[in-house]
């Protein structure tokens, strides 16, 4: 780990601990390897919560923070090095590079938890941990609350208080950093270039998973993987908001919807394209998807400080609702579509969600019974679409199959707002000129 990054998890861990106060403990164990079939894993991808905290990415270890502990506020229990098992299954960093490479101040082999964490928890009267998230842990965590209340007549205490540690970490994650701004940019910076390669290389006549491995290419030269499965569905699978199946025929007339981001150093991005498989809109696919661009920018546009959270997507469903009634695509005014909810035939999402370590990232979108005001710091989507499938009631059969989403990825800073995915083509002009490159 560079000094950058460790000053970065030194300064999270800081604050963190600020907040817990004194005479308290906080545990995150990392998340266990899971199997995929037999003996074969899934590729291993750690904890957020414990990575933001650590930087730390090896299975079967666990995070200690004791603020005010005179021997050192932050211990790693880690597996120690072991010269035969890193021949078959990688490095380590042992100990010594818990402490060197991570800024631990006490690191112990993770086989010796059951004997020193009790001891821990005995000098905490408050603990911080994450309840429900790992039942296999959170039976060793009641097994040594057990030994400690064996011992409680030789003067031991177990803790008074348990408090869920997401509550604070979660809202710390909310506000992102210089150094996470720039970890999401280069995320988002390789997710454009990958929606380029994909939009120049679609032809019809194509595999679905034929444009998925153009993403997948651009992804991995760039050392990264995917911060969730692509969605690539043409035709009426555009239509599917959660089509991940990828492995149909791209036909000549259809439209291309693309949802895919790539994860660099556990950041997430996230960007939707849609575009006509054969270079050219036709003249039902440019009304409508004229309509979800505005609707769009009208929500970016929203996306502020002092803004509620709702407020873009208000703007996105009053901008689609507006296009609907003007196209004549259903029925009625404007008001009656959204008093009446019949948008929602055709939207049915939400317009956003907060983006960081994880791609629906952690945060509150409510405080109290009132939607959260945007503040800077924060990173969200803004997604509005609009799905027009076969055989919609109310809707003449030239719209159908009609697939459409807009998907940016937006900074909220002082002054308003950056759009940090401004690099991707959305107007129906540049992305027919970049298709005809």
């Amino acid at each position: 780990m560079n000094k950058a990054a460790q000053k970065e998890y030194a300064a999270r861990r800081r604050q963190f601990m600020r907040m817990m106060g004194e005479g308290s403990i906080a545990i995150l164990p990392a998340s266990p390897e899971r199997v995929r079939n037999r003996d074969v894993d899934y590729p291993y991808r750690v904890d957020s919560d414990f990575y933001y905290l650590s930087g730390f990415r090896e299975p079967e270890s666990v995070i200690v923070l004791m603020p005010g502990r005179d021997h050192g506020e932050f211990i790693l229990f880690c597996r120690e090095k072991d010269s035969e098992q890193e021949i078959w299954n990688g490095r380590r960093a042992g100990q010594e590079g818990a402490m060197a490479d991570y800024g631990a101040d006490d690191s112990f082999p993770i086989s010796d938890i059951d004997d020193i964490l009790p001891g821990l928890l005995e000098k905490c009267e408050k603990v911080y941990y994450a309840i429900g998230c790992d039942p296999e842990f959170d039976s060793h965590l009641l097994g040594w609350l057990k030994a400690i209340r064996r011992n409680v007549r030789s003067g031991a205490r177990t803790p008074d208080e348990f408090v869920s540690l997401e509550h604070l970490l979660h809202d710390m994650r909310l506000f992102k950093s210089r150094y996470e701004v720039r970890q999401l940019q280069t995320a988002m910076d390789i997710s454009v270039r990958a929606h380029k390669r994909a939009m120049r290389m679609c032809r019809p006549g194509m595999m679905e998973y034929e444009v998925e491995a153009e993403l997948l290419y651009e992804f991995n030269r760039a050392g990264c993987g995917f911060a969730y499965p692509s969605i690539v569905g043409g035709g009426a699978n555009g239509c599917i908001l959660h089509y991940t199946n990828n492995r149909d025929e791209l036909k000549d007339g259809d439209l291309l919807l693309i949802d895919a981001g790539a994860e660099y150093d556990c950041y997430a991005a996230d960007i939707t394209r849609t575009f006509p498989v054969n270079g050219r809109f036709s003249g039902e696919q440019k009304a409508v998807y004229e309509v979800v661009l505005e609707a769009q920018l009208a929500a970016i546009r929203a996306t502020k400080p002092g803004a509620q959270w709702q407020d873009p997507h208000h703007m996105a469903v009053r901008t689609l609702a507006d296009g609907i009634s003007h196209l004549g695509i259903l029925k009625g005014s404007a008001d009656y579509l959204i008093e009446t909810e019949k948008y929602r035939q055709l939207y049915m999402h939400r317009t956003g969600h907060w983006l960081g370590m994880d791609v629906h990232d952690v945060g509150d979108y409510k405080v109290g019974e009132e939607w959260r005001e945007l503040e800077p710091g924060m990173v969200l989507t803004v997604e509005p679409g609009m799905y027009i499938a076969k055989d919609t009631p109310d809707v003449d059969e030239r719209w159908w199959n009609i697939g459409i989403r807009i998907e940016d990825d937006v900074l909220v800073t002082n002054k308003g707002n950056k759009v940090l995915t401004h690099k991707m083509p959305k107007k129906v002009r540049d992305i027919e000129e970049l298709m005809a490159e």
